[in-house]
């Protein structure tokens, strides 16, 4: 059997690692995950150190802003997944110039090497739906779910939030553009608030988990009637396989495509269903304004992804939220 040659940036992060356990379930696939383990300080949690222990798996601990580092890779790779950013709400707002910055130079420096060692290969890029958030707004009555081909804007310069749709919008014109020139098939991928064990950055759950397992009360929400779409890491992670092998239409070069549930979910109903899964209900909600920049609502379109893959997501939110506050529970204690 032909080996099939796999490259993952951001490997040891809470995507790249559950797309590597998936990917492995191929007895053909070798993987060479990248990562700087900058999230977790320089350190392997268990999980990790065990996955690279798995003989067709290779691990290279690397500063992709350096451009130096990319002659390590080799070449030849049927397909790249780019997933390595800073990313955690947080971090939007307390570091906006690395998010451009850091996340400008990865996306560039792997792009170049791309083109130069692996034009017969598929990249896709890990995107957003952070990128089309402004474009709601902006045009007020762009549709609910939201397709892939929407205008994307960025709403406010000097608003910290938006350096991260900024960085993620500049990435998708590069795939774009570089896919174009160097005629090589690129696929952007716009996760909507995938979730799961293992996800430890700045986002809704694992902040919400965090004060749960603390019994925090009064229990804050911030922008209780903001909506979002949560889909679970399984059915991601298999989205995004299916998306890599089979998510162009035919005439396309470069393909863009939401990864999401469809379902549209309240932060207040997020809420309420942790707190039924967890057994456990604070005795006073404090309900506040959402943070300046925060789209209201947001649902995908997932039409696209069910007729080029036949994909569709299984997990429920109150199934992933439990398999999720189990992990958080061990990974706390």
């Amino acid at each position: 059997m032909k080996s099939k040659n796999i490259l993952i940036t951001g490997g040891a992060g809470f995507i790249g690692y559950h797309l590597a356990k998936h990917l492995l379930r191929d007895k053909e696939v070798n993987l060479v995950l990248v990562d700087n383990l900058q999230r977790y300080k320089g350190k392997m949690d268990e999980a990790f150190k065990t996955l690279i222990t798995e003989p067709r798996v290779k691990f290279l601990q690397m500063d992709l802003t350096d451009p130096s580092v990319y002659k390590n890779f080799g070449g030849g790779y049927e397909q790249v997944y780019h997933l390595a950013a800073i990313n955690g709400t947080k971090f939007f707002y307390e570091m906006p110039h690395d998010i451009l910055r850091k996340d400008t130079l990865m996306n560039l420096n792997i792009l170049e090497w791309f083109r130069k060692e692996n034009g017969d290969g598929k990249f896709a890029f890990t995107s957003s739906c952070e990128a089309y958030a402004g474009g709601l707004k902006a045009f007020g009555k762009l549709s609910l779910p939201t397709p892939e081909n929407i205008p994307l804007v960025v709403e406010d310069p000097y608003n910290a939030r938006w350096s991260y749709a900024a960085v993620k919008i500049i990435g998708e014109m590069s795939v774009i553009h570089y896919a174009q020139a160097y005629n090589f098939k690129g696929l952007i991928l716009r996760p909507h608030n995938f979730y799961g064990p293992r996800d430890i950055d700045a986002h809704v759950i694992p902040d919400f988990f965090s004060r749960i397992l603390r019994k925090t009360d009064p229990f804050v929400i911030n922008g209780a009637d903001n909506t979002r779409d949560f889909c679970y890491i399984d059915d991601a992670v298999k989205a995004m396989k299916l998306s890599m092998d089979s998510g162009w239409k035919e005439d396309e070069l470069v393909s863009t495509i939401n990864i999401g549930t469809g379902i549209e979910t309240p932060i207040r109903k997020l809420a309420e269903v942790l707190f039924d899964v967890v057994n456990w209900h604070p005795k006073e909600l404090e309900i506040r304004s959402a943070p300046v920049g925060s789209v209201d609502r947001r649902v995908a379109d997932i039409s696209k992804i069910q007729k080029l893959t036949g994909w569709k997501p299984l997990v429920s939110l109150a199934d992933g939220l439990r398999e999720t506050y189990n992990w958080h529970k061990s990974y706390i204690s």
